[in-house]
């Protein structure tokens, strides 16, 4: 099997641990108040497809350069950090918890981009598209904190 297609498949399977949420869980967050100026929620999934999607091309750029399994440890981590967001969120009803957790992943991207650049330009640029999101939906979930305390 080519490298690509198990970053992939890692990739996915990591994905799919942010859709257990129970019903319940579901229905408490459709009810939380939201910022006024948040017109593209609907656009979210999309945003965060993309940017999985550049991250495990980031990543399969830097394992075809080094097949280091630490530099691959790194970047499941991040997806791990990225996704434990939701359960969290749902399954603690807790919105500052979820912004920190967005926090934390900011931070290690950020760290991530910086040790990759190193590598490959390539492989750093593709995960700008992590750290123009990740603080727009970690700011969008403190607000929202403020608006239902």
């Amino acid at each position: 099997m080519k490298s690509w297609m198990v970053i992939g498949i890692v990739a996915f399977a990591i994905a799919l641990i942010s859709n257990l949420i129970r019903p319940k869980d579901a229905k408490w967050f459709r009810r939380l108040q939201r910022p006024n100026w948040l017109t593209f929620e609907k656009l979210i999934p999309v945003i965060w497809t993309t940017v999985f999607i550049c991250g495990a091309w980031s990543a399969y750029i830097i394992w075809e350069q080094t097949q280091s399994w630490n530099w691959m440890a790194t970047y499941i981590v991040l997806e791990l950090l990225t996704i434990a967001f939701t359960p969290v969120l749902f399954w603690s009803h807790n919105l500052k918890l979820a912004a920190y957790i967005g926090g934390a992943g900011f931070i290690m991207c950020l760290l991530l981009t910086l040790g990759v650049f190193q590598l490959s330009v390539w492989a750093a640029v593709l995960l700008i598209p992590y750290l123009l999101w990740s603080p727009i939906g970690t700011f969008t979930t403190w607000e929202m904190d403020k608006l239902n305390e």
